[in-house]
């Protein structure tokens, strides 16, 4: 299995642009895939210099409602012809965040893709065929970034906390080691990764994404005791982490303090090969 980095807020060459997003192609012994188009086409650009066809992509995922996860689903849509695109159900609601000066701003999907035969709307699990599965519905039980108070889904007319129930994350079975990609972990990293182990039994080999220690509206790092907390309780759990995007720079270098050769980061243009 190869995971390639498209999008993400950094970059390790002058040659791929980088932005405030997450985009990964994942190849498989069966499968092609897009999990999440970052916040616009650049994930397009740089996989063509990355020599990755995504006129080849025979399955996308989208990990959750928000723009810097799925605003290049336009620009995928236009490239590929054939690929399903797998969201959840409540994708498409409104969703906002709070940005300096207490200014609300949508952070949500661009509606105006709706309706469209190639989405594949997905409920709390989502089984795809025996290598690939999605699920959703995490429990905010422990350990749950702060920066989510900032974000919020909308009611009628009236703002509500949001709850991250249009959140879902991929498992790849890969003979025998198992991949998790969490696209921002809102749910909280820890959670979800106990979440995968109630459905599977066991726990992944490998776990991929953001975990949302980084506040982007306030531009705080998360408070360092559950930085700290989260570094002791993923140390606990026999998986490598490869993290990115809403993680930040800060809380990254706490988590590799204690967990040492047991975590790395992710920039665009990085290859994975397990």
């Amino acid at each position: 299995m190869i995971v390639m980095v498209l999008s993400e807020n950094t970059s390790r060459s002058d040659q791929l642009g980088s932005e405030h997003g997450l985009s990964l192609y994942i190849e498989t012994k069966k499968h092609k895939i897009l999990f999440d188009t970052g916040a616009s086409g650049l994930f397009a650009k740089n996989a063509d210099k990355l020599g990755v066809d995504l006129s080849e992509v025979d399955l996308a995922v989208i990990s959750h409602g928000h723009y810097d996860h799925g605003g290049g689903i336009k620009t995928f849509l236009s490239i590929n012809s054939q690929a399903k695109i797998y969201l959840h159900q409540k994708a498409f609601e409104k969703h906002y965040s709070n940005r300096p000066g207490n200014a609300r701003t949508e952070i949500g999907l661009d509606e105006a893709l709706l309706p469209n035969k190639r989405f594949v709307f997905c409920g709390e699990r989502c089984g795809i065929d025996d290598e690939l599965e999605l699920f959703s519905g995490v429990k905010a039980i422990r350990l749950v970034p702060s920066g989510n108070t900032d974000l919020f889904a909308k009611e009628g007319s009236a703002f509500i906390q949001d709850d991250f129930a249009h959140e879902q994350n991929l498992i790849i079975n890969n003979g025998n080691q198992t991949l998790l990609a969490a696209g921002c972990a809102h749910n909280g990293i820890i959670n979800i990764i106990h979440r995968f182990k109630e459905i599977k039994g066991y726990y992944p080999d490998h776990v991929i994404g953001g975990f949302h220690l980084y506040n982007r509206g306030s531009k705080q790092d998360e408070k360092t005791e559950i930085t700290d907390e989260i570094g002791k309780s993923l140390l606990k759990i026999p998986a490598r982490y490869y993290t990115c995007h809403c993680t930040g720079i800060g809380p990254y270098q706490r988590l590799k303090a204690v967990l040492g050769e047991q975590i790395d980061s992710l920039s665009t243009g990085d290859q994975l090969t397990f």
